[in-house]
Parts: C-alpha cells; sequence; structure tokens
C-alpha cells in the first residue's frame, strides 16, 4: 500500500474524544497482524509493550492520539435542529456549511451538515455580521420535528464527527483531508510497530495511541501512570503559520523541534540528544514554538517527572475538514523516531536526564 492510501484510509476514519472505538478497533486489528498484543488502560488507550531482553532495561513511550476534534450533540430543537458542544477546540468560521456525521447510540449514522445564512438574508442587516458562536451554529439532518428526530435514534451526547475525503494536491507532493492531527501520529506509530517487529534494542518501548488529548490530554495521565515510563515522546501534529506569514512551521521543512509550548518546555538533554540524533542520522527538522499543547505536557508531570517531548510535523488549517500537509514531511518524522528509539539506551537515558 502506498503512504497515500495508508494516509486515506486512517483519516477518513471517524472518531471524536471519548467515541475513539472505530480508530481503537483499527489500531487494535493492526497491531495484531503485526504480530503483538495490545493492552489498553482504563479510558480506552491502547498500547503494544516490546521488551528488551537487557536486564533493567529502562522503558520509553511513544504515544500518539487517537482522537480528533468533533462535535456533542446538547439540545434537539422542535424544529428538529440540533445544537452542539465542542469536543475540542474549533474556529466557528469553519464550521458552517460542512458536511458530518452523527452517531446514534445504537451506531447508525446520521448525515448532517452546518447551516449557514445565504447572503440573500443578509442584505439589510445593520452592521457586519456578528461573529458566530459555535453553540449558535445550527446542525441540520433534514429532519421536520424534534418527533421525528427522536424516531430515529438520534439523542443529547451524541457525538458528530466531520466527514471528508482525503486527495492529492495536484503536484503530487501535498495531501488534503481532515483529522491529521492526529492520525499522523497513528499511521506514525503503526509504521514503528512494523518496523521494530524483529529488532532487539536495550530498551522496552511502550507504543500506541491515547484517547481524550483534544479535550485536555486527559489520556496521558492515565497511561503514563499505568506503564511507568523513564522518557516519553509524543506523535502530534501541530499548525504550520507558513500561509500567515510566518516562519514557524513550515510545509516541506521536515519533523519540528517542538522547544516550547504552554504547557512544555523540552529540557536540555533531551534537546541535545534530538540535535545529535537528528545530525547524525540526516534527519531534516525545523525549530518550531507553540501557542497550544500536546500529550507531553501531561506525561512530564507524572511519576515524579518524565523527560518528554513531541517529533511532529506541521499542517495547514488544522481542527478542521480540509488540513494540508506535506508527504516527505511524514517521512521525515519517521526516519526520526527510527533513530531515536533505536539510538536510545540506559546511558542515553540518563544524559537526558541529569543536564
Amino acid at each position: 500500500m502506498t503512504l497515500f492510501n495508508k494516509i486515506k484510509e486512517i483519516t477518513e476514519i471517524q472518531a471524536t474524544s471519548g467515541y475513539e472505538a472505530p480508530m481503537r478497533d483499527y489500531l487494535r486489528a493492526r497491531m495484531m497482524e503485526l504480530g503483538y498484543t495490545p493492552e489498553t488502560d482504563g479510558l480506552g488507550g491502547i498500547f503494544v509493550t516490546k521488551e528488551s531482553k537487557t536486564e533493567n532495561a529502562p522503558r520509553v513511550m511513544v504515544a500518539a492520539h487517537m482522537d480528533e476534534v468533533g462535535f456533542m450533540v446538547s439540545s434537539i430543537k422542535a424544529d428538529g435542529t440540533l445544537r452542539v458542544v465542542t469536543l475540542g477546540g474549533w474556529n466557528p468560521l469553519v464550521v458552517s456549511a460542512q458536511r458530518f456525521t452523527l452517531f446514534t447510540r445504537e451506531g447508525k449514522k446520521i448525515p448532517v451538515v452546518t447551516g449557514g445564512l445565504p447572503p440573500h438574508l443578509l442584505r439589510g442587516a445593520a452592521g457586519a455580521p456578528a461573529m458566530p458562536q459555535v453553540e449558535d451554529i445550527i446542525f441540520d439532518g433534514g429532519f421536520m420535528s424534534k418527533e421525528e428526530v427522536l424516531e430515529f435514534g438520534i439523542r443529547q451526547g451524541d457525538v458528530i464527527v466531520p466527514e471528508s475525503e482525503a486527495i492529492l494536491t495536484a503536484n503530487g507532493k501535498n495531501v488534503i483531508s481532515k483529522a491529521w492531527d492526529n492520525r499522523y501520529g497513528c499511521l506514525m506509530v503503526l509504521e514503528l510497530l512494523d518496523y521494530l517487529k524483529d529488532k532487539e534494542l536495550p530498551v522496552t518501548l511502550i507504543i500506541g495511541a491515547n484517547v481524550q488529548e483534544e479535550v485536555g490530554l486527559r489520556g496521558a495521565h492515565v497511561s503514563t501512570t499505568q506503564f511507568k515510563p523513564e522518557v516519553f515522546f509524543a506523535v502530534d501534529c501541530s499548525p504550520a503559520t507558513d500561509t500567515f506569514g510566518n516562519d514557524n512551521g513550515r510545509l516541506g521543512e521536515g519533523s519540528l523541534l517542538r522547544y516550547y509550548d504552554p504547557g512544555h518546555i523540552m529540557l536540555p538533554g533531551m534537546k541535545d540528544f534530538l540535535l545529535n540524533t537528528a545530525e547524525v542520522n540526516g534527519i531534516k527538522t525545523q525549530a518550531y514554538i507553540s501557542k497550544g499543547g500536546t500529550d507531553a505536557g501531561a506525561a512530564h508531570l507524572q511519576n515524579e517527572g518524565v523527560p518528554s517531548t513531541t517529533i511532529g510535523v506541521c499542517a495547514r488549517y488544522i481542527h478542521s475538514h480540509q488540513t494540508i500537509f506535506n508527504m516527505d514531511d511524514f517521512t521525515e518524522a519517521q526516519n526520526f523516531i527510527r533513530a531515536i528509539v533505536t539510538t536510545l539506551n540506559q546511558e542515553k537515558i540518563a544524559a537526558i536526564k541529569n543536564y
């Protein structure tokens, strides 16, 4: 299967925060095909432990998150339309006039669109239209009444997930899809497990994906407590800003070295290790300063402190139906995580910790 076909398959799966089962089922099936025995934590994160034969081998965790941003039905109106609360961060300006799938408790899939006012209805309005609030945006499944909505099994608490097809850009270098944040990470861990299946290493690896990252890094608190790694590597996607006149995250410039975000500062020992590993292995990287966080921000505060970082890529217009990202960046990040986990040993982990 080509890289694009793998990306298409994994990004078109619909799984939002608190409704990760479709993505978890996919990961479990792929992990088992590769010969691993996955296990889940109490919230539903899924991980494989690849034990080292080295005595007292240090434990290293590599974790994606499997949830994408979505919505939850908060109310059903008399006219048959729905209102929602967000699952993850949404810019209200990208929500309207889009297609979604609503999942009922019974697993029924209901097509839904978000309503946007046509310009005809804005004529004569005093002043410019106000910025919409997500809670006021109409989610419409074409139902005629609240009673009809209920007849189809729709209830408050049902989740609504973006629907979008992955396609290649005209130059063949980039992909347009939903959910690269963080199906990037999910594909990263699957490709890493495939690469490592016949390799013996001086570290024990815990590789998999957390739940509920988009709603507060929740799954990482649980998994790091359960699996007790000495170091932690999140694999996650961050917003590119190259189309906004900023050089902080550019497509095609390689894997990100995420030095800072509001919940995490990379330790000097980790920075030295990453820079040296990238240089020795010819990995293309770019510095990145973030305004948002990843699971590294939760993991590094667990178990008396776990040195952590993020091995990431950037993508344009994340948390929307149409994200643009570069396939060569994925390859650079994949080469980077391979070099990291096959280079780590007790001595290098001690150096990361003792800066």
